[in-house]
């Protein structure tokens, strides 16, 4: 299933950022999500991604073994963490201030989370959101 993009007027945005979370996590471990979703936030991008586990974390998690697949994956997250990064700064035209992942076994979800530098004043702030 391909990649979706979500976000009032950021489609196309999403759509390249889920591909490119994709792309980085196929290079990462053989083998991409398959489903991933991106939300564009005001200062947040957020990447769901499904179904990314590869067969041999699937038989290590069903035996018992899901501390050694998060590990695991939080290491392939932290060696890939630069060039998410990168592509998030470029697809988004904003720097990433934080970059945090996380992964669960049952279902088979892995979130990604960047946190960008505020907009400069002048772009204006949503309602409802206080500034510091």
């Amino acid at each position: 299933m391909p990649p979706e993009a979500s976000s009032r007027g950021h489609g196309s945005q999403a759509l390249a950022i889920s591909n490119a979370m994709v792309s980085l996590m196929h290079g990462a471990t053989g083998r991409g999500p398959q489903r991933t979703r991106t939300e564009i936030g005001h200062d947040t991008i957020t990447v769901v991604m499904q179904d990314g586990l590869t067969k041999s974390e699937r038989t290590l998690a069903s035996n018992g073994r899901a501390n050694e697949v998060l590990e695991a994956r939080r290491a392939i997250q932290e060696i890939i963490g630069d060039d998410a990064i990168r592509a998030i700064e470029e697809l988004s035209g904003r720097k990433v201030l934080a970059f945090m992942s996380e992964n669960h076994i049952e279902p088979d979800v892995a979130a990604e989370v960047f946190v960008l530098e505020p907009r400069p004043r002048d772009e204006g702030q949503p309602a409802g959101e206080a500034g510091g």
